[in-house]
């Protein structure tokens, strides 16, 4: 018996009524297959060690695309209709921020070299390809004795070719993306006590909410674009003040950020919208410090269900642009760094409205 994810259901009742609210004349839901039937989150098996519900057969045993199968050639062809007036936003921090940089990592050197009297060449030592805005790869978290996404146990040294970041280097991480701009629901509702540098868990209600608000409904193959105001923040402090947070945060227990909560209740939301990515604006996507009683959100999504999800994204232009534009869809492209067996990357993307 196959079972249809909310995402999927309205998507199909898209093609006898035409385009979704919030979605425009020019932004229409692509058409949907027998092939894009997919599971609701209810009906996933649920693996044998960590007991949580998984994707593994979804796409077949030895998938390296995850949840990016859902960009379909038809949900990108869609998505390029939401491209009205051309305007581009980055939605990536430069390369060399959070500065001092986060979790251990360091700061790379960017070195120039003369190639004769009137050329250059330049490189980089010691960067880490998860030191800014960045995608999470599938081999980024594993599940205990379950392993990793489809489950892969080998060492990323030893074995380049599971699940590494270049896979999805080469289609692109390309489709509509639909800001879900938290900040703006919470000076609605919070007023000025709203802070990102706080323990603040956002629920799948709240989601709903901010997107009622914009009047967009989530549909296959979106990319949410979640902003909590935390890299908004940042970029507000001196030099000092980024130097006393970075302190805390060379580990995961040392500081405080809002994110999504990390329940099973946000994991069934986030597959049953049939969104291909989720990327936040935060440091991990999740809530921290978490709820022990709710889990690690980032379990559930990429070993689990294979969901590609991005960190420390920045999206308070794109913001200011969508509520001046008077909507907050857009085609939204970026594109991994081909590295072979590489556990994440930069995310080098980019909004057009």
């Amino acid at each position: 018996m196959i079972f249809l994810c909310p995402g999927t259901t309205a998507a199909l009742a898209v093609q006898s009524r035409g385009p979704i609210a919030g979605g425009g004349p020019c932004c229409n839901a692509a058409s949907v297959t027998d092939d894009d039937v997919i599971p609701s989150y209810d009906s996933l098996p649920r693996l044998p060690g960590n007991g949580l519900r998984h994707a593994w057969d979804v796409w077949g045993r030895g998938d390296n695309l995850g949840t990016l199968n859902r960009l379909s050639g038809a949900v990108v062809a869609a998505a390029a209709g939401c491209v009205r007036t051309g305007e581009r936003i980055g939605v990536s921090l430069p390369l060399g921020l959070p500065d001092p940089p986060f979790f251990g990592r360091k700061s790379f050197r960017h070195g120039f070299e003369p190639m004769g009297p009137a050329a250059w060449d330049d490189y980089v030592d010691g960067f880490y390809l998860q030191c800014s805005s960045q995608w999470d790869g599938l081999r980024h978290i594993g599940s205990g004795a379950d392993g990793w996404y489809g489950g892969w146990r080998g060492q990323p040294a030893d074995d380049l070719e599971p699940l590494g970041i270049h896979h999805w280097a080469q289609r692109g991480i390309i489709g509509r993306g639909v800001l879900v701009d938290l900040v703006s629901l919470m000076a609605e509702t919070q007023g000025e006590s709203y802070d990102p540098f706080t323990q603040v868990a956002f629920r799948p209600a709240d989601l709903v909410a901010a997107l009622d608000r914009a009047g967009v409904t989530p549909r296959p193959g979106d990319i949410l674009c979640v902003r909590t105001g935390w890299t908004d923040k940042y970029l507000t402090l001196d030099a000092a003040g980024r130097s006393a947070l970075s302190e805390g945060m060379q580990s995961f227990r040392g500081y405080a950020a809002a994110g999504l909560t990390g329940s099973e209740e946000m994991a069934r939301y986030l597959w049953d919208s049939g969104i291909a990515a989720v990327a936040c604006d935060n440091p991990a996507v999740e809530v921290v410090p978490g709820d022990p009683a709710d889990g690690f959100l980032h379990e559930r999504l990429i070993p689990c269900l294979g969901m590609a999800i991005g960190e420390l994204f920045s999206f308070g232009p794109l913001a200011a642009a969508c509520a001046a534009a008077g909507r907050h869809e857009f085609l939204f492209v970026s594109v991994p760094l081909n590295v072979t067996g590489a556990i994440g990357s930069p995310a080098n993307a980019v909004a057009i409205l």
